[in-house]
């Protein structure tokens, strides 16, 4: 039974209980896929580095402490966001994955130590690293074939980015014939887009003399530059690109990362002239103190220096792990910090209730920006009761007409990080968390052991309501143009759209209306017509789109990809899903069809629960009927298969002397198979070493393949 919020101790992530894991773990999770997206995708982020980095810190912890709330959804295992519309889309032959962070001299010594243990090295063998200011601007690749410039592409989702060829060759730093020996038949070079400070305000200076829009930061202006549809536009400004790594390439001109970055400057490229080859670790931290005491003065922004191994076939043995290489970190600086009031704190209703306190703030200027929001999480957040990815400590809570303490990392919105006690005046009370839904006025409750409060009134609540209806419509589900969250808004007031199936008979209503659309303020006859055409013409929808709009709990963008592809057509996924709904009022539900849904590659438990969950419920099954009859859906695209093991399940078990087992694990999930703990029905092939278990009976009892590490070897053509 739901009960209401009780004041609790802090509770750090050592002392998590799996449900409260699993509770903070979604909760982080949605807050940085929205971050992902205003970042990589609207070049107008709304937190700052800092922030934004103790979100992702904070997820990983719990992942490292509960591995199985690990799925292919969750933005640990994702880079970037997906490219933005208007570009024509490119795949990258190999992934533009991001990098993992260090926050302290601990962190990177930690980060070497790992490296030495990976390779099996002794304490005085300390591989050397390149280190190299982190340039704040926007990733790019650029292919060259035969020595030619062919096309340019930015990271996008890190598998997937915006081709911007045309852009490109308008930034005098990028050549578009390489120069010199060596040149590969076929190479991928990596960098940075960015803007000189200089630049970048003289670039406003006019902007505000246009009247036209001013940007934040200089990392902003170049992407928005970048990005734009008439290429003159991006002439126009002063972009600049520094060179640093690579994708694929037919015949590494070098086998060390200095060499390489050295034959790129011979090639014409502009390489950082800071860069620097490290011996040992106080070499990398005495160039990170260095860098900082001069990142003042640099003509551009960095946040921080990067490290990288330098041999190269380390570097390949090392690969990758989840979303960034085990070969090389970005050492982060500190966040800026500054003072402000907290006037007062709102509360904003979620599509699935969750109700978030948002602090408004006195302006104030934090690096050069005027920030006026911080989001506040959740009420223990704001009573000082929270966990370690709460920055006010010691049981200090939050109260309207605090003096607060906040911070950025360069260019967004900041954090609160502290309160000034001394200045808190001695009218401020505790503040009270709403019991009751600021939108709808339905009892507002929280779950044991959850951090956030809900509204329950999920079918009258006009928020939720709305908030499903502005998901259903997004950009990853059916994206239909001219129905954005405005005109949601104003056809859920109005009545005419209150759900998604109203979307697609609304043509039909309209015609026997009395009151005509056309008729409404803001609207004409081609302005309607434009609509109807637009929603006809997401009457046909992709399988994984469609699953993603059905907004359900913990099925985002990767996981509705996953199902997909694993059911194929929305008839196996609907009979199969009410199949194992069938089980779900059960102690455990045992059906086939459930087992089959957990056992898919990166969903487990979570996740299946959730989709369960939703089928099991008789009105959404009316609801998704209606929606049905009046779209098409469209069977799941395959993916392509590239090496023998490509999406075959592999489970390593007993002692491998070949390699480590996360080197076993690593070098088959770059030929696409994927790694699992456990052996099932669904297991193709058990990799077997010395002293091999109980996991090894089990493949022989279900007759699973098992093959030895040389076989493994030679069916990998390694």
């Amino acid at each position: 039974m739901a009960k209401t919020a009780k004041t609790r101790t802090p509770v750090d992530i050592s002392k998590l209980t799996k449900a409260q894991a699993k509770v903070e773990h979604m909760r982080l999770s949605l807050e940085i896929e929205v971050h992902n997206e205003r970042y990589y995708q609207k070049d107008a982020p709304t937190v700052s580095d800092a922030a934004y980095d103790e979100l992702r810190q904070r997820l990983e912890a719990i992942e490292a402490k509960f591995p199985d709330l690990v799925t292919t959804d969750s933005p640990t295992q994702k880079v970037g966001a997906a490219p933005a519309r208007g570009f024509a889309k490119v795949q990258h032959a190999v992934p533009m994955l991001s990098l993992g962070n260090a926050f302290s001299d601990e962190d990177v010594t930690e980060f070497v130590d790992r490296i030495r243990r990976f390779l099996k090295l002794d304490a005085e063998h300390i591989p050397a690293l390149v280190a190299e200011p982190k340039i704040d601007g926007l990733s790019l690749s650029l292919r060259y074939e035969n020595g030619e410039l062919v096309r340019a592409a930015t990271r996008g989702d890190g598998f997937t980015g915006e081709d911007v060829t045309a852009n490109v060759r308008t930034i005098k730093d990028i050549p578009h014939t390489l120069k010199g020996k060596n040149i590969p038949a076929a190479c991928e070079m990596r960098g940075e887009v960015y803007m000189l400070k200089k630049d970048f305000l003289e670039l406003n200076r006019k902007q505000a003399e246009a009247d036209d829009t001013v940007f934040a930061n200089p990392r902003n202006s170049a992407a928005g530059s970048l990005r734009q549809k008439d290429v003159a536009i991006t002439a126009s400004r002063p972009l600049k690109f520094f060179a640093y790594t690579w994708g694929e390439v037919s015949e590494r001109p070098a086998e060390t990362q200095h060499g390489m970055l050295e034959w790129m400057d011979k090639a014409g490229f502009v390489v950082n002239p800071r860069t620097k080859l490290c011996k040992d670790i106080e070499a990398v931290l005495a160039f990170y103190s260095k860098i900082g005491e001069e990142r003042a003065t640099l003509g551009y922004d960095i946040d921080g220096v990067v490290y990288k191994v330098d041999r190269l076939d380390w570097q390949d043995r090392l690969g990758f792990v989840s979303r960034s290489p085990r070969w090389a970190i970005a050492h982060k600086f500190a966040a800026e910090q500054a003072t402000t009031i907290l006037n007062g704190i709102d509360i904003q209703v979620g599509r699935t209730g969750a109700m978030t306190p948002v602090a408004r703030l006195e302006p104030v200027t934090v690096g050069g920006v005027v920030v006026s929001n911080a989001t506040l999480h959740n009420e223990d957040y704001i009573k000082g009761i929270g966990n370690d990815g709460n920055p006010i400590r010691d049981g200090v809570d939050l109260r309207v007409g605090d003096t607060v303490v906040v911070q950025r990392a360069g260019d967004v919105i900041p954090q609160v990080v502290s309160v000034i006690l001394d200045k808190r005046p001695k009218t401020a009370k505790p503040y009270k968390f709403p019991e009751t839904c600021p939108v709808c006025g339905s009892h507002a409750v929280r779950e044991e052991d959850e951090a956030v409060r809900r509204c329950t009134g999920a079918l009258i609540c006009p928020a939720q309501a709305v908030e499903r209806l502005k998901h259903f419509v997004s950009r990853l589900a059916f994206d239909i143009d001219g129905l954005g969250d405005k005109q949601i808004q104003e056809f859920y007031e109005g009545g005419l759209v209150m759900s998604p199936v109203d979307i697609f008979t609304l043509q039909k209503r309209d015609a026997r209306s009395t009151s005509r659309l056309m008729e409404r303020e803001g609207y004409g006859e081609t302005s309607v017509r434009n609509l109807f055409n637009a929603i006809d013409a997401r009457r046909s929808i992709e399988l994984h789109r469609l699953i993603f709009a059905l907004g359900i709990r913990h099925v985002g963008e990767g996981n509705a990809k996953l199902l997909a592809r694993h059911y194929g057509t929305i008839g196996n996924f609907r009979e199969s899903m009410l199949a194992a709904a069938k089980g779900s009022g059960d102690e455990e539900n045992t059906t086939e069809a459930y087992q089959d849904l957990n056992n898919i590659g990166g969903i487990g438990e979570i996740v299946a629960d959730a989709v369960v969950e939703f089928f099991a419920e008789p009105r959404n099954m009316k609801a998704l009927g209606e929606l049905l009859s009046e779209i098409e859906v469209k069977p799941a695209e395959q993916p392509r298969k590239s090496s023998p093991v490509s999406d075959k399940t592999v489970v390593f078990t007993g002692s491998l002397t070949k390699f480590t087992r996360d080197e076993a694990k690593a070098m088959a999930e770059r030929l696409g198979a994927k790694v699992a703990g456990s052996v099932s029905k669904k297991t193709d092939y058990v990799v077997a070493g010395e002293e091999a278990g109980s996991k090894l009976t089990k493949a022989r009892e279900l007759g699973v393949a098992v093959l030895t590490e040389d076989e493994w070897l030679k069916l990998i053509g390694e």
